[in-house]
């Protein structure tokens, strides 16, 4: 299972100037976590990949379960429904700032801060997979989980069209179709995967890779 560390070091790829303050990233623990969240993971697993194409944002579902865990003694009110206008009172007002308050207190870290994870660009990681590529170390930094949760991120995230955008709201580019779908073959993946099959179709169809910008031109090139 995945944990969020906090403001926390080790490890070689990992150096800070101010010993970590305000620095979040996962890491996979094989033995962690109950039956019951794992569990909780898989659902929100399924929901997103069912609702992609409408809620493309994953909202740090799972890391807001992951600091609900340090903070269990906030208790969020339950919603007050209005029917209309004449229903805004002093008291519904009170409950809906409590909720917000406690909301954000319960996904507060333990230093204070709130963490959030980067997303949105379509085009950050797979620069950073081909370079670990080009450098020959894509098996020896990123493990066969790390290299699992970039594929269901790169899949989650393809356009209806095969393709993919520089952003998870944009529509198919060549830029981020081609470098998401090479992201996939360094990684493993095959044509006969419908997704891949798709996005080189996307890409064949749009004048084929050579039409991708010049960054794309760069990093093909080496």
């Amino acid at each position: 299972m995945w944990k969020l560390r906090i403001c926390d070091g080790g490890g070689p790829s990992l150096m800070s100037l101010n010993n970590y303050v305000g620095r979040e990233y996962w890491e996979f623990v094989p033995n962690a976590g109950t039956s019951e969240e794992k569990a909780e993971v898989e659902r929100f697993r399924e929901e997103f990949q069912r609702n992609r194409f409408k809620t493309k944002q994953s909202a740090d579902l799972l890391m807001q379960m992951e600091l609900r865990k340090e903070n269990p003694r906030i208790q969020i009110p339950p919603p007050v429904k209005l029917k209309d206008l004449i229903d805004v009172r002093e008291e519904t007002v009170t409950i809906t700032l409590r909720r917000g308050l406690g909301f954000l207190s319960s996904i507060q870290t333990h230093d204070g801060h709130w963490a959030g994870d980067l997303g949105g660009m379509m085009f950050s990681m797979p620069h950073f997979v081909i370079v670990l590529y080009i450098t020959g170390s894509l098996h020896s930094v990123l493990s066969s989980e790390h290299q699992k949760e970039i594929k269901r991120h790169t899949y989650n995230h393809q356009n209806t069209d095969g393709g993919w955008g520089i952003h998870i709201e944009g529509q198919s580019t060549m830029f981020g179709s081609v470098l998401n779908y090479v992201t996939l073959r360094l990684l493993g993946e095959e044509l006969e995967e419908m997704a891949v099959a798709r996005g080189q179709k996307w890409i064949l169809d749009h004048g084929g890779a050579t039409l991708i910008p010049s960054w794309g031109k760069f990093i093909l090139s080496v």
